[in-house]
């Protein structure tokens, strides 16, 4: 594992870890309707279907920044945080040496911070209209009280590094791959 992936996951980890408190943001939420998001200059974009609202979280401790989305309906969670790469390193738009290294000391964290952290799948993906790479990792843990599901998708481009974590309920399945597929559309 490279040193540079072992610390772009830590201030990862860092960010969602701060941006993450998610019922202590929700007096300041508004309603986004349908929200485009994007990120690492615009290289990584999609858009949230309607009934989601959004939290600006503010910066982590190593700057990181980010948007909560929530639906109380679907009691679904996406967090979507970028943050600099330290060092001020740089990375390639689908830098392999980069993000496997990353997603794998992701999945190190998560198994030491959640005890029940189980790893569904892995991939490796291309974002076609820019050719940004990205990482996949599917999992389930208990958070909140309950068993969730939760994808987190990793991407590095030129100084910066982004993560987007989806959390939905274990029973929601069907609506959790559902908007997987809505963000990852390209």
């Amino acid at each position: 594992m490279s040193l540079l992936s072992k610390k772009a996951v830590v201030l990862l980890l860092a960010a969602v870890a701060g941006l993450g408190a998610i019922s202590a943001q929700a007096a300041k939420a508004k309603d986004t309707g349908s929200e485009k998001v994007s990120m690492l200059d615009g290289k990584f974009t999609f858009v949230l279907p309607k009934g989601f609202v959004a939290d600006p979280l503010p910066a982590g401790p190593t700057g990181a920044k980010g948007t909560m989305y929530t639906n109380q309906t679907t009691k679904t969670v996406v967090i979507a945080a970028e943050n600099v790469i330290p060092e001020g390193n740089n990375v390639k738009d689908n830098d392999s040496a980069f993000l496997d290294g990353t997603v794998s000391d992701f999945i190190d964290a998560q198994r030491k911070a959640l005890p029940d952290f189980n790893k569904l799948t892995e991939k490796s993906l291309t974002q076609k209209s820019s050719g940004l790479g990205l990482r996949q990792v599917d999992s389930t843990a208990t958070q909140g009280g309950g068993q969730t599901l939760n994808t987190t998708l990793m991407a590095g481009s030129g100084t910066h590094m982004a993560l987007v974590q989806v959390i939905s309920r274990a029973s929601d399945k069907a609506g959790h791959d559902k908007l997987v597929k809505t963000i990852l559309k390209d």
